[in-house]
C-alpha cells in the first residue's frame, strides 16, 4: 500500500493556483477555437492555433511545478497568451481583431524574453534587461505603422491614415530595431556559452540555436521566403505555427534536465555572495528566495553546546516537522549549519545540498555570529537570573529580620517597658529601664528602615504603586508624585528594579545633592515603564562614581533597558530610566 503524501501548506496553495491557471486557459483555448473561421479555405492550419497554445499552458504550468522559484514557468505561460493574442486576427469579431492586431508580434519579444532569462526565470543584468524592455518596444510599439497606415489591414478601427511612406519608414525602423534586439541576444548567449562548463553548453548550444532561430524565422518567412519560394498564407502560418510550438517544449526540457535544472537557483545564491553587504539581503531570505519555499529556515552549529540556533542564538531543533526535510551543510568536514526546507515544495535534495555547498563560506561566517549571539544571550540569561537570585535573597533577609529580630526588639521594648511601670522600683531603676525603651524602639526603627532597603513590605505585599507611594511619603522633603502605572505585568524583577531606581535618584537628592523639593514620575505605555526623577539640587552627579549610581545602571541594563541622567551644576539633575515590560 501506498504512503499518503501530504501536500505542504504552501505546496496546497501553488497547487491550487496552477488548476485556476489551467482552468483559465483552456476556457480561453475553447473561446479561440470557438472563434476560428473553420468554414473558410486553408482553415485546417488554424488548428495548430490551439494545439499550440496547449503547449504553451502545459509546458509553463509543468515548469512552475517543478521550480517555483524559477520565473522561466511564468514567462513560457505568457509565451501562450501572446500566441493566443496573436490567434484573434483570424477571427470574424473586429474587436478581438483589433487586439490581435496590436499583439501580433508580441511573441518574438517573449522568445527573446526566455533566451535571456533561461535557466533563471530571471533577466540576470542590465543588458539583459535594456535588449528585453528594446524587444517589447519593437513588437507592441513600433508595430504600430503597420495598422495605422496600411490601408489593407484586417483591423480598420485601427486605420488612421493611408500614407506608404509613414508606413514604410516604421516598418524599416522597426526592422532595424529588432535587428539590433537579435544581434545584443546573440552577443549576450555567446557570452553565455563561453563561460558555461562542458555540461552547460550540450544543454545551452542547441536551446539558444533554436530560440534565435525561431526568432528569426517568423519575420524571415515573410520577409524572404515568402516572396522568394512564393509560399502561400497557409504555407507560411503552418510553418510559423510548427516552429513556435517547439519553444515552449525545449525550454522545459532544458530547464529540467538533469544537474542544469539548478543552475537558475545557483545563479540567485552566485549573486547574492558577489552583492555588497550593504545591498544583500538576510542569508536566510536570499536561500528562501533562490530555492522558492518561503517556510524555509537557516540554523547554524554551535560546536561548544552541540546544538543548532537561529539567526539570533536562539537554540532549535530543525528537520522536526513530519513534512519537513533537512539537509546538513558541510564545511571542510565540519558542520557549520542546517537547511530545514519544505520537502513538498522542494522535491529534489540534492538542489537543497548543493545550494548549501555553494554558501557554505557564508554561513560559516554567519554560524560565528550566531555563536556569539548565543554567548550573549546565555550571558544575559545569567544576569537576569542573578538579578532574580538577588530580589529572592533580599526578600527571604527582609522577612527574616521583620518575623526574627523586629519582633524580638518589640518583645523587648515591652519588657523594659514593664520594669520602669513595675511597683515598687526606685526611681534609678525606672529611669534606667525608660532609657533602655527608648534604644530598643530607636534600634527597631533602624532596623525598619534597614528591612524597607533591603526590599520594602509595601512593594512585597502591595506592588510598586503603593511602595512608591509609601517612599515619597517618607521623604524629608516636599516630594511631588505622578503615578500612571495600570499597565505594566506583574514581575518582581522589574517592579524592583523600578523601586529601587526610585528610591536611589531620591537618596542622591537628600544626602548628596542637598535638594529641597524633589518629584517622581512613574508611567507606562507602549510596553516600556518610564521613571523620571527630578531634584532642584547643586547638581554634578556623575554615574560613574558611587556604588549606588553603578548599581543602578548595571541593574537598569539587565533588563534591557536605558538610564539617562541630567546633572549640570547648580541646575540640580533629572534621572531618566525606561524599562521593557515584557
Amino acid at each position: 500500500m501506498r504512503p499518503l503524501v501530504v501536500r505542504s501548506p504552501l505546496a496546497r496553495s501553488l497547487d491550487r493556483a496552477l488548476l485556476a491557471i489551467l482552468g483559465a486557459g483552456l476556457v480561453l483555448i475553447g473561446v479561440e477555437t470557438a472563434l476560428l473561421p473553420w468554414g473558410e479555405p486553408g482553415a485546417s492550419v488554424l488548428l495548430l492555433f490551439p494545439v499550440v497554445c496547449l503547449a504553451y499552458l502545459g509546458a509553463g504550468i509543468r515548469a512552475w511545478y517543478r521550480r517555483p522559484s524559477n520565473r522561466l514557468g511564468p514567462v513560457i505561460l505568457f509565451g501562450g497568451v501572446a500566441v493566443w493574442l496573436s490567434s484573434l486576427q483570424a477571427t470574424a469579431v473586429p474587436g478581438l481583431v483589433d487586439v490581435g492586431t496590436i499583439g501580433a508580434t508580441l511573441i518574438l519579444a517573449v522568445l527573446v524574453h526566455l533566451l535571456h532569462a533561461f535557466p533563471s526565470g530571471r533577466l540576470p543584468g542590465p543588458v539583459s534587461v535594456t535588449t528585453v524592455a528594446a524587444a517589447y518596444v519593437t513588437s507592441l510599439v513600433l508595430q504600430a505603422p503597420k495598422y495605422l497606415f496600411d490601408p489593407n489591414v484586417r483591423a480598420q478601427a485601427l486605420f488612421v491614415a493611408d500614407d506608404p511612406i509613414a508606413l514604410a519608414l516604421g516598418a524599416g525602423f522597426q526592422s532595424l530595431v529588432g535587428a539590433a534586439v537579435m544581434v545584443a541576444t546573440a552577443v549576450v548567449l555567446v557570452g553565455r556559452l563561453i563561460r558555461a562548463d562542458v555540461a552547460g553548453r550540450r544543454v545551452l548550444a542547441p536551446l539558444f540555436a533554436y530560440g534565435v532561430g525561431a526568432a528569426l524565422f517568423i519575420p524571415v518567412s515573410t520577409l524572404v521566403l515568402t516572396p522568394v519560394f512564393g509560399l502561400s498564407v497557409e504555407a507560411r502560418a503552418l510553418l510559423q505555427l510548427l516552429v513556435l510550438g517547439g519553444v515552449p517544449l525545449v525550454f522545459l526540457v532544458g530547464m529540467l534536465r538533469g544537474g542544469f535544472a539548478r543552475t537558475g537557483e545557483l545563479e540567485e545564491l552566485g549573486t547574492w555572495l558577489g552583492a555588497s553587504d550593504g545591498t544583500r539581503p538576510a542569508l536566510t531570505l536570499a536561500l528562501s528566495r533562490a530555492l522558492g519555499d518561503p517556510s524555509l529556515t537557516l540554523t547554524f552549529w554551535v560546536t561548544r553546546q552541540r546544538i543548532f540556533v537561529d539567526d539570533h542564538g536562539v537554540p532549535v531543533v530543525p528537520g522536526s516537522g513530519p513534512d519537513r526535510g533537512l539537509v546538513l551543510i558541510e564545511l571542510e568536514g565540519r558542520t557549520v549549519g542546517a537547511i530545514d526546507y519544505d520537502c513538498q515544495l522542494i522535491a529534489d535534495p540534492d538542489l537543497v545540498r548543493t545550494a548549501g555547498q555553494v554558501i557554505a563560506i557564508a554561513v560559516d561566517r554567519e554560524r560565528l555570529t550566531a555563536e556569539l549571539r548565543e554567548s550573549h544571550s546565555a550571558l544575559q540569561r545569567s544576569r537576569e537570573r542573578l538579578v532574580d537570585a538577588e530580589d529572592r535573597e533580599r526578600r527571604r533577609i527582609a522577612q527574616d529580620l521583620h518575623d526574627g529580630l523586629q519582633m524580638q526588639l518589640v518583645l523587648l521594648a515591652l519588657e523594659a517597658q514593664q520594669l520602669a511601670n513595675a511597683a515598687g522600683t526606685d526611681t534609678a531603676s525606672r529611669s534606667r529601664a525608660t532609657e533602655l525603651r527608648r534604644r530598643i524602639d530607636a534600634a527597631a526603627a533602624d532596623l525598619r528602615r534597614t528591612v524597607a532597603a533591603v526590599m520594602p513590605a509595601a512593594l512585597i505585599e502591595h506592588g510598586l504603586a503603593a511602595a512608591v507611594e509609601d517612599l515619597a511619603d517618607r521623604m524629608p522633603i516636599p516630594t511631588a508624585l505622578e503615578l500612571r502605572i495600570d499597565e505594566i505585568p506583574p514581575s518582581s524583577a522589574l517592579e524592583s528594579t523600578a523601586y529601587f531606581v526610585t528610591a536611589e535618584a531620591l537618596t542622591n537628592a537628600v544626602k548628596h545633592a542637598q535638594a529641597s523639593s524633589a518629584s517622581v514620575r512613574l508611567t507606562s505605555n507602549d510596553g516600556w515603564l518610564r521613571i523620571e526623577v527630578c531634584d532642584d539640587g547643586v547638581g554634578g552627579a556623575n554615574p560613574g562614581h558611587g556604588r549606588g549610581l553603578r548599581g543602578m545602571t548595571d541593574r537598569i541594563d539587565v533588563l534591557g533597558g536605558h538610564l539617562r541622567i541630567a546633572s549640570e551644576p547648580g541646575h540640580g539633575t533629572r534621572i531618566e530610566a525606561a524599562l521593557p515590560c515584557a
